[in-house]
């Protein structure tokens, strides 16, 4: 059975892992983790960017998989309705 990477990322992200975008081109080689990630959020995905500051003031990105709110899900609904989507 041959996995695609983004499943492979996808599976990460649902066993709760946050990672990096440099962490998911290491890990997965993934060449653009973003666009990957992006691709997850439009096959229905709620895929999050959480920034994070270090010890030392640096800022990253971290990803993680996670439960969309109500008021998103609802401005969904309202989009189908309205023939936006």
């Amino acid at each position: 059975m041959n996995v695609t990477k983004q499943a492979r990322l996808l599976e990460a992200f649902q066993n709760g892992e946050e990672l990096t975008a440099k962490q998911i081109a290491a890990r997965f080689g993934i060449a653009n983790p973003t666009a990957t990630v992006s691709d997850l959020r439009f096959a229905g995905f709620s895929v999050y960017a959480n920034q994070s500051t270090d010890t030392k003031g640096r800022v990253s990105t971290k990803y993680r998989l996670g439960t969309p709110s109500r008021a998103v899900v609802a401005a969904g609904y309202r989009a189908l309705a309205m023939g936006q989507v």
